[in-house]
């Protein structure tokens, strides 16, 4: 959005714009996007999830360190008031530094807020500089794999609703280095040597595999494989993996998980299990992974993260999702342009219409009456607004209900409830109207 604003003869115009990857959102964007937020919600709250929020700002040395080299993305605010801050760069981090201040070590919460990242913007991508995210985590002392296959389980059950097309869940364990396609493989088998305990020859096979995938299959491959068994550390993985898959097999979700050792999270706090979900396209019968959208959640295991906060470095175990909200509503807000199909931007139920002049006292007490009873209902802001304009604007902008006050139903008692779209129109006692308007409107 780009206006131009005049100034002063030979002084440059100012150009009114968004900043650089940040958007407006109007009522059709605001509507699709509510309806994503409405079926995530309901899916974290089906879950058990209690929801927090914190601060848009943070003291700049809760976010230092917590995220590698991508710390230099962390937006800084101009020191006013004495604290050094820093706008939060997601919500994870939030989450836990509220956990340790409060010496909360059991809680299954979701939060929804924006966060800041000063990245290079793909907007097309849902790649923006300010955005949402939707983060739902389990933390507290559990039993192995059991709150990891619930998370993996609300990635399924969202993904699933939304209707965005096909997808596969990658499931890995945890390694540090980020992104193993940008990494070449002698330093992933240097950390997995140096820094996790594996013996070469384990490390040397497990780049054989590096671009298998599959499922129970493969960790059963893994496990009797004779040189990675003799490491405590990959057989217990693999071990928890094994775990893992059992309970998704219960959740009946194993079709959408692939084990896959190509993936690895970029940022420094994971330590476990970790998953990222990709949409899936179907070409000439083979299926490969959507090119240009990337990642639509992601997530794993961060044991350590609220130890960093603690005096004492008290451990919380948490596992955690986050949904790419940016990126879902960019797919559906091109889908949508693209089927032409009409979004409806408000929820109105009924337009409180007249058929003849001088009704506009009867048309405000009966709106009221509505209101007052929880009906969501509109009228045209005129005194004598003709029949046909009440009409078209309920077409126009699909409000499914017209209630007309006229001369004659005032006499009888009663209200003409229009149907849009059948346009049948039907009698209905005025103390029956409420009732009459949530049942024709009610959800099947």
């Amino acid at each position: 959005m780009k206006a131009q604003l005049g100034g002063d003869e030979g002084k440059p115009k100012f150009v009114l714009k968004t900043p650089k990857g940040t958007r407006d959102y109007g009522p059709k964007q605001m509507a699709i996007r509510e309806r994503v937020f409405s079926a995530i919600i309901s899916c974290f709250k089906r879950h058990g999830a209690e929801v927090i929020d914190t601060p848009v700002f943070e003291l700049k040395e809760t976010l230092t360190g917590k995220y590698g080299e991508d710390s230099k993305l962390i937006y800084d605010l101009k020191d006013q008031g004495g604290e050094l801050l820093s706008l939060r760069y997601d919500l994870t981090v939030s989450c836990h530094s509220l956990m340790a201040m409060n010496k909360i070590t059991n809680i299954k919460r979701y939060h929804i807020a924006k966060v800041y990242r000063r990245d290079n913007p793909a907007m097309t991508r849902g790649r923006y500089r300010e955005f949402y995210q939707c983060d739902f985590d389990i933390a507290g002392q559990f039993d192995p794999m059991i709150p990891d296959a619930e998370c993996l389980k609300i990635v399924h059950e969202i993904l699933s609703d939304l209707q965005l097309g096909d997808f596969v869940i990658k499931v890995i364990l945890g390694f540090s280095v980020p992104w193993w396609e940008a990494v070449p493989w002698e330093e992933v088998r240097s950390e997995m040597v140096g820094e996790k305990g594996l013996s070469p020859e384990a490390a040397d096979r497990i780049g054989e595999y590096v671009q298998l995938h599959g499922g129970l299959d493969l960790i059963e491959r893994l496990l009797q494989d004779p040189k990675l068994s003799q490491n405590k550390l990959a057989k217990e993985g693999l071990g928890d993996m094994k775990l893992l898959f059992e309970y998704l097999t219960l959740f009946g979700i194993t079709g959408k998980i692939s084990f896959d050792l190509s993936l690895a999270r970029g940022l420094d706090y994971y330590t476990g299990v970790i998953f990222e979900a990709v949409l899936l396209q179907q070409e000439n019968e083979h299926v490969e992974e959507l090119v240009g959208v990337g990642s639509v959640a992601g997530g794993g295991r961060y044991d350590g993260l609220v130890g960093m906060f603690d005096p004492k470095g008290r451990k919380v175990p948490c596992v955690g999702v986050s949904i790419g909200i940016e990126r879902i509503f960019s797919i559906l807000e091109q889908r949508l342009e693209a089927s032409e199909e009409k979004i409806r931007t408000t929820e109105t139920q009924v337009l409180v219409a007249s058929a003849q002049k001088k009704l506009l006292e009867e048309r405000l007490k009966l709106i009221s009456e509505l209101w007052d009873a929880g009906i969501k209902a509109e009228m045209l802001y005129k005194k004598n607004p003709k029949l046909l304009n009440q009409l078209q604007y309920c077409e126009d902008t699909g409000i499914p209900l017209v209630a007309i006050v006229g001369e004659q139903e005032l006499k009888d008692g009663v209200i003409k409830l229009r149907i849009v779209a059948t346009r049948e129109e039907v009698n209905i006692r005025r103390e029956s109207l409420v009732e009459e308007i949530r049942r024709r409107t009610s959800q099947p």
